[in-house]
């Protein structure tokens, strides 16, 4: 088991999953994913700091703070993803696994959510996979970390 956990940080809106749009995210909730998450996170004895934000400022202290507390991160920036050169140059900073997670196939919806301004520092990115792309996202983390 790794001594520093795996921070999986989410943003704007995410705490409206299973209700906001069905139809683009699906109807799981963000506490499903969490559990989705843990479970995964501890077949390879990770241990997770799991958060979500509204505030831009929370989740760039979370980054910060993973820097120096966490093995890895994987985010799903939501709106964030698409103008937060704050978020990018948190991220910036850090030297561990880095994944990005889009539950919905960002480039086959609008225009705009086709840039990214997170994807230059993520190890991996993984969109459209629904929110099974949290789960993989750790699996990304693991084998970066050489856990099996």
């Amino acid at each position: 088991m790794t001594e520093s956990p795996l921070f999986v940080l989410n943003g704007p809106n995410l705490n409206t999953l299973g209700t906001r749009r069905p139809e683009v995210y699906g109807h799981t909730t963000l506490a499903d994913v969490e559990a989705n998450v843990r479970a995964r996170a501890q077949t390879y004895g990770l241990e997770v700091v799991f958060e979500q934000s509204n505030w831009e400022g929370q989740i760039v202290d979370w980054i910060q703070q993973a820097r120096t507390e966490a093995c890895g991160i994987v985010i799903n920036p939501a709106a964030l993803t698409h103008y937060s050169v704050a978020v990018h140059d948190a991220l910036e900073m850090c030297e561990m696994p880095v994944v990005e997670v889009h539950i919905s196939n960002v480039h086959r919806r609008e225009a705009f959510r086709h840039t990214s301004f997170v994807s230059p520092q993520a190890t991996a990115v993984i969109a459209g996979a629904g929110v099974l792309g949290y789960e993989l996202g750790v699996d990304v983390v693991a084998r970066h970390l050489g856990l099996r």
